[in-house]
C-alpha cells in the first residue's frame, strides 16, 4: 500500500466503533478490505492474522502484533471521535493513535519484507481486547501461532524501542484475628496481625535491580478492617498493587512474598508478566545500529501474554492515548514502516 492507502483504511477503522469485546464489527471491516486486496486471512473470535507461507519449514517466527480495541471515548472531545478529521497533517479520531496507526504501519511493514530474503517466517495479526487484558484477544490465538522466536508489538512509543516493560500483579491479602469487646483485653486483633506485613510491603526491596525498570514497586493500595468501634476486629483485607521489573516472573514473586508474610495472599491474576529482553539480542543490536532510543515502558500491553523475547515499538505518543481529541501524525505512520523495514530486514534471530 502507499500512505494514501494506509491513512484513507486508518480513516475507515475509526468510524467503526471497537471498543474493548465489541470490535466484531471492524475485525468483519478489515477481513474484507486485506481479502479483497488478495490476502489470505486467519480469523478466531474478533482476532485477524495474516501467515507467511512455509509453516513446519523450521524457520523462526516473528510475530507483528498490534491491537483494534480501544477505549471508551473521553468526555472532552470537541470533535464526534468516530468521524476521522485530517488537519495539518494529522488525523484525528478514537483510536488513531492507539493502536489503528501501528496496526498499518506493521501491516505495510509485513507486505515490504515478504519479498526480502529472510531467515524467519512472519505472522502479522491484529488482535481485541488489549485495553482490558482480556482472555479473548492475543491469548485466544497463540496457540494457533506455534513457537514464536520473537515478537515485535505496536504501541505508541514514539519509535522508541521499549527493551523492557513493566508487567501487572494485584494482591488481596487477608490477616485473621479473633474479635472480642474493645473496652476488655479480649480478641486478637487483625489489623495489629496485619501492621507487620504492611510494613513489610512497604520498605522490602527485591535484590533484582532492572536497568531499564529499576526496582520491583509494591504499594498497599486499599485497606478495609473492623465492623463498629467497640468491636476488636477480626479481619483485616488489604491490596497491594505490584508491578514486577522484568527480572522476576509473577510466579516467582507470589513465592518470594509468601515465604515473607504471615497474611493470606491471593492474587487475581498471574496473567500479566513483566518482560525483558537481553541486550544482546539482535533486535536489540540492530536497533542500536539504527540510533534508536531504548527505554524501559511503565506502562503494559499485549507483552504482559508472551513468553518469547518481545520489544514495543511504535508510531504515536503514549501520553496522547485515552484522551480527548486523539491524533496520530501522518508522517509519523511513513517513518514508522520505514523503521520497522529497516530493523527487521535480514535480521537474524
Amino acid at each position: 500500500m502507499d500512505i494514501s492507502e494506509l491513512v484513507q483504511l486508518l480513516k475507515e477503522m475509526v468510524t467503526i466503533p471497537s471498543v474493548s469485546r465489541e470490535e466484531q464489527a471492524l475485525a468483519d471491516h478489515l477481513q474484507a478490505r486485506l481479502e479483497a486486496a488478495g490476502l489470505s486471512v486467519c480469523r478466531k473470535g474478533a482476532n485477524l492474522w495474516i501467515e507467511e507461507d512455509g509453516r513446519g519449514d523450521g524457520r523462526p517466527v516473528l510475530l507483528l502484533n498490534g491491537h483494534i480495541d480501544t477505549v471508551r471515548p473521553a468526555a472532552g472531545y470537541s470533535r464526534d471521535p468516530y468521524i476521522p478529521y485530517e488537519e495539518n497533517g494529522r488525523i484525528y479520531g478514537l483510536g488513531t493513535n492507539d493502536d489503528a496507526a501501528s496496526v498499518l504501519a506493521l501491516l505495510e511493514a509485513y507486505l515490504r519484507l515478504l519479498p526480502k530474503k529472510r531467515g524467519y517466517r512472519m505472522v502479522w495479526s491484529a488482535t481485541a481486547e488489549e485495553e482490558v487484558s482480556g482472555s479473548g484477544g492475543l491469548e485466544l490465538i497463540l496457540p494457533e501461532l506455534g513457537d514464536i522466536a520473537l515478537a515485535v508489538v505496536g504501541e505508541p512509543t514514539g519509535m522508541r524501542m521499549a527493551v523492557a516493560e513493566k508487567g501487572l500483579m494485584v494482591l488481596d491479602c487477608t490477616a485473621y484475628g479473633r474479635s472480642g469487646h474493645a473496652a476488655r483485653d479480649e480478641g486478637e486483633n487483625a489489623l495489629y496481625k496485619a501492621l507487620p506485613d504492611i510494613e513489610w510491603f512497604r520498605s522490602h526491596r527485591f535484590e533484582r535491580v532492572s536497568d531499564y525498570l529499576g526496582e520491583v514497586k509494591m504499594s498497599v493500595t486499599m485497606i478495609s478492617c473492623g465492623t463498629q468501634h467497640n468491636v476488636v476486629p477480626d479481619k483485616c483485607s488489604f491490596v497491594v498493587d505490584l508491578r514486577p521489573n522484568g527480572l522476576y516472573t509473577n510466579s516467582e514473586l507470589l513465592e518470594l512474598i509468601r515465604s515473607e508474610v504471615s497474611c493470606e495472599l491471593k492474587p487475581r491474576s498471574l496473567r500479566h508478566n513483566s518482560s525483558h529482553i537481553s541486550p544482546d539480542h539482535p533486535v536489540v543490536q540492530r536497533a542500536r545500529e539504527l540510533g534508536l532510543e531504548l527505554f524501559g515502558s511503565p506502562t503494559t500491553s499485549n507483552q504482559t501474554l508472551l513468553s518469547c523475547p518481545s520489544v514495543k515499538i511504535g508510531p504515536g505518543d503514549s501520553a496522547r492515548s485515552h484522551c480527548s481529541d486523539e491524533y496520530i501524525c501522518i508522517d509519523e505512520i511513513s517513518q514508522a514502516v520505514d523503521i520497522y523495514v529497516n530493523l527487521l530486514d535480514s535480521l537474524i534471530i
